[in-house]
């Protein structure tokens, strides 16, 4: 058998999107198919985030501070274009009835969010579950939704993220 038989032979790219989701990012979370929780279309937050080339993570969350704006992250990609983040808000504190404002301290949050990123890495969509944890590790909430994305770049503007 000659080389006459064999297809002419090509070169398949497999990591031309290995980081395309590493950068900074306009991210919206909204509430969808809770039982009991917050309606469809309830927003639960709006962050800024970035993802590091090393597999980690880090969210500005538009919360209060008190909530625990920043948290971190390790995300791994799971298929083309697809990633698994297991996020983590550390701590904050509670208000309620606290004549100071500081209040009480609260508990974590897990955050584990899929996405999946655009072919052209412009925009990411995708699920995420929140489960809220009081200081002695017990659920005081859990939330499920949706994930929105928009990259920010050098020509972003403060009127693009609102």
């Amino acid at each position: 058998m000659g080389l006459a038989h064999f297809p002419p032979a090509s070169l398949l790219l497999t990591s031309d999107d290995a980081d395309n989701i590493v950068g900074m990012w306009h991210v919206t979370f909204t509430a969808e198919g809770n039982d009991g929780g917050p309606p469809d279309n309830t927003p639960i937050d709006n962050s800024i985030v970035t993802w590091h080339s090393d597999g980690t993570e880090i969210m500005n969350s538009g919360r209060p501070a008190q909530d625990g704006q920043f948290c971190m992250g390790v995300w791994k990609k799971t298929g083309r274009l697809k990633y698994k983040v297991n996020h983590f808000a550390w701590a904050g504190n509670d208000t309620t009835n606290a004549p100071s404002g500081v209040g009480n301290p609260a508990g974590p949050t897990h955050i584990v969010e899929e996405v999946t990123l655009s072919p052209d890495g412009k925009h990411y969509t995708g699920t995420f579950t929140l489960d809220a944890y009081d200081t002695s590790g017990n659920v005081t909430a859990h939330i499920i939704g949706v994930i929105r994305a928009t990259r920010i770049t050098m020509d972003t503007t403060v009127t693009d993220l609102l």
